[in-house]
């Protein structure tokens, strides 16, 4: 998907940062050009701001999109994933675990999630980066409750993992 993304802006590094946007942020956008997150419509301006280019950037990067068939209906299709409870998961007696690992490897989620479920702890939320659009993709997964620490060794035994934090 990003491979198409990029060449359709190739030259237009501004219009590439509103793309990028706008999937990091799960926004869609309709057939008459308006973006969307789920069902509130975001406008231009407010977009620009947020990226740091004019509006009119945010209004040709969205026609751009139209205008090709495979965006479009990218575009069109994209939903926000959600709240993330990582940063509110202290308030809430939660457990939390990031795994940063080579994506090309298949199970690290299952891995992770069987060491959970191993110790009687249920997971409330997984959410994983994509590697073409994140530098450096981590799973997330929030716990009913704190993980023991003494799991982390066992977490980098996991084919592929690099790096995990447990808070």
């Amino acid at each position: 998907m990003w491979k198409q993304i990029k060449h359709r802006f190739e030259g237009y590094p501004s219009r590439m940062y509103v793309a990028r946007k706008i999937i990091d942020l799960g926004f869609r956008i309709d057939r008459n050009g308006k973006i969307y997150c789920d069902d509130v419509e975001i406008s231009d301006v407010a977009l620009a701001r947020a990226v740091g280019v004019d509006r009119r950037t945010v209004r040709a990067t969205a026609n751009t999109i139209l205008e090709d068939e495979k965006l479009r209906g990218i575009f069109e299709s994209m939903m926000p994933a959600g709240a993330l409870l990582r940063d509110a998961a202290g308030e809430l007696d939660f457990g939390v675990v990031e795994i940063e690992a080579d994506a090309r490897n298949p199970g690290i989620l299952a891995a992770a999630a069987r060491l959970i479920a191993d110790k009687g702890i249920s997971i409330r939320q997984a959410h994983a980066g994509d590697p073409e659009l994140d530098e450096t993709p981590r799973l997330t997964v929030i716990t009913e409750k704190p993980i023991p620490g003494s799991l982390l060794k066992d977490f980098l035994k996991i084919d592929g993992v690099k790096r995990v934090s447990i808070y």
